[in-house]
C-alpha cells in the first residue's frame, strides 16, 4: 500500500481508475463530479487532500466526442480543487491526451499551404519556402505588401476614396460624408452639421460597399496560423494548478513542448510486443508495416526489437493536396514485400479506421495472408466500427486508454483488448517515491 498518495478519478474511465487503484492497494478518493441543471460542472472532494500526493485519472474521450471536452473541463476543475484543498503535488494522468492531434502548423486542414506559388503575382521564381530578402545596403526593395505597392507610400498617400480627394496630414481634412444627418469636425475642430447622402456614400464603418475599405490581403509569403489547440490545452491544464503530466503515446510528441511543467510520454509498445510474441503464430516470419511515413518510426522500433522484418505505405501524390478530398483520393503505396505472409499493421491512434482500413486492403491486393492492426488508442468515432468490419482486417488489437466495452460488443471476437492500469500504476508508484521511471520505456 502506499502512502500520503490520493487517486482521483473522473468520469471517462471508471473501470480503469478502479483498475490502478487494486493495483496500488488504495481507495479511490471520495467525489462528487456531476452537472447542475444548467450544464455546469459540479465537483467536490470529499476527502482531505491536504499535503497529499494527487493523481488524477481522466483520459480524452466522450463517446464520439459527445462528451469530450465536458471530461476536460471537469478536469481542470478536479485539478484546481485539488490545489485549493492544499494538494502538495496534483498530477494530471491522462492515458489518451486530448487535442493532441492538431499541433501549432501554418496548414489548412487538408495539409496544403494556404496560397498557390506565383498566383495573383507576376513572379514565377517564388515558392513556398522562399522568404523575402532582408533589407541591406545594395539589397533592391522589395515588393510592398498590398497589390505589388510599397506600404511606406501607400500609408503617406492615404486618400478617402469618396470622390472627394484628400490627404492625411494635409492642412485642410476633407469631409467625411454621414448617412444621418450627424454633424462632422472639419481641419479648424469646428462641428457643422452633415447633409444626409444616398445610401452607398463612404462611412466609417461602411458595411453598404466593402471594395472602400483598405482591407489587407494576404500575398505569397503570409501564413494564415490553424488554432493552437495543443498550446491552449497545454496551458489550461497548467493554469488549473497542474504539477505533473502523464500520458501515453501521444500523437505528435510536440505537445510534450507546449508545456511549462514535466510530462511523462509512456510508451504502450512493450504491450504490442508482447502481444506478437505470444498470440501470432510465426511471428518471426510475418512483416511490421506502418500505414503512414508518419508512423515509420513507432513500427521500425517494434520491428527491430522482435527481429522481422519492416514494410512501409505511403500515399502517392504528384502535388501537395490543395483540397481535403486530394487526400482522402490519394493513392498508396507499399515499399516492401507481402506476398504469402503475415503482416502486423502498427499505429498510435484509430480514430475513423479510413487510413488502416486503406492500408489492409492494399495488404491483401499485394497477397497478404492475415492481417493483424494492433494499435494503442481505439477511439473507434464516426462510421470506424462498420469500416472496420467491411475491411481485410482479421484481428483488431487496442488498448484500455479508452473505454472499450462498447466497441467490444460490436466488434465481437474481431477485438483483442490490452490492460494498460498495470504501466500506469507502476507509474504512479515511481513518480510518488521519487523512482525513476525509464525501465517503463524500455520496449524489451
Amino acid at each position: 500500500m502506499v502512502r500520503n498518495i490520493v487517486v482521483l478519478g473522473g468520469n471517462s474511465h471508471p473501470a480503469l481508475v478502479d483498475s490502478v487503484c487494486n493495483m496500488l492497494g488504495l481507495p479511490a478518493c471520495n467525489r462528487i463530479l456531476t452537472k447542475f441543471s444548467s450544464g455546469e460542472s459540479r465537483c467536490e472532494i470529499q476527502d482531505s487532500v491536504r499535503g497529499k500526493d494527487v493523481y488524477i485519472i481522466q483520459t480524452g474521450f466522450g463517446g464520439n466526442g459527445s462528451k469530450l471536452n465536458d471530461h476536460f473541463m471537469d478536469l481542470c476543475i478536479m485539478i484546481s480543487a485539488c490545489k485549493t484543498g492544499s494538494a502538495r503535488r496534483v498530477t494530471a494522468v491522462l492515458p489518451l491526451f486530448p487535442y493532441s492531434r492538431q499541433p501549432d502548423l501554418p496548414y489548412k486542414k487538408s495539409g496544403a499551404p494556404l496560397f498557390k506559388a506565383g498566383s495573383e503575382s507576376g513572379r514565377k521564381d517564388y515558392t513556398f519556402d522562399s522568404v523575402p530578402a532582408t533589407p541591406a545596403p545594395g539589397v533592391p526593395r522589395t515588393a510592398g505588401l498590398i497589390n505589388g505597392t510599397d506600404i511606406t507610400n501607400r500609408l503617406a498617400k492615404t486618400v478617402l476614396t469618396n470622390g472627394v480627394n484628400g490627404v492625411n496630414g494635409a492642412g485642410s481634412m476633407s469631409p467625411v460624408k454621414q448617412t444621418n444627418g450627424e454633424a462632422y469636425f472639419g481641419a479648424n475642430g469646428v462641428a457643422s452639421p452633415m447633409p444626409n447622402t444616398s445610401i452607398g456614400s463612404y462611412t466609417t464603418h461602411d458595411y453598404q460597399n466593402v471594395s472602400h475599405i483598405g482591407a489587407f490581403q494576404a500575398r505569397p509569403g503570409y501564413k494564415q496560423w490553424v488554432a493552437q489547440a495543443g498550446t491552449l490545452v497545454a496551458n489550461l491544464l497548467t493554469c488549473a494548478g497542474a504539477d505533473h503530466v502523464i500520458t501515453m503515446d501521444l500523437h505528435d510528441p510536440q505537445v510534450q513542448g507546449f508545456f511549462d511543467v514535466p510530462v511523462d510520454n509512456l510508451y504502450g509498445r512493450p504491450l504490442l510486443k508482447r502481444y506478437i510474441q505470444t498470440h501470432i503464430p510465426n511471428y518471426k516470419e510475418a512483416v511490421i508495416i506502418s500505414p503512414d511515413a508518419g508512423g515509420a518510426k513507432r513500427a521500425t522500433a517494434i520491428a527491430d526489437g522482435i527481429g522481422v522484418d519492416f514494410a512501409l505505405i505511403h500515399k502517392v501524390m504528384e502535388r501537395r493536396p490543395t483540397k481535403i478530398t486530394d487526400r482522402q483520393n490519394a493513392s498508396m503505396m507499399l515499399v516492401g514485400n507481402v506476398a504469402d505472409r503475415v503482416c502486423i499493421l502498427i499505429d498510435d491512434l484509430v480514430d475513423t479506421g479510413n487510413t488502416i482500413t486503406r492500408a489492409a486492403k492494399l495488404l491483401k491486393k499485394e497477397g497478404a495472408t492475415t492481417i493483424y492492426a494492433l494499435l494503442t488508442h481505439g477511439v473507434f468515432s464516426g462510421d470506424a466500427i462498420n469500416r472496420i468490419k467491411a475491411s481485410a482486417i482479421d484481428k483488431v488489437v487496442v488498448t484500455n486508454s479508452v473505454p472499450q466495452d462498447e466497441h467490444r460488443a460490436l466488434l465481437g471476437s474481431k477485438l483483442d483488448v490490452l490492460d494498460i492500469s498495470p504501466i500506469f500504476a507502476e507509474a504512479i508508484r515511481r513518480v510518488h517515491h521519487g523512482e525513476s521511471i525509464s525501465v517503463l520505456f524500455n520496449n524489451d
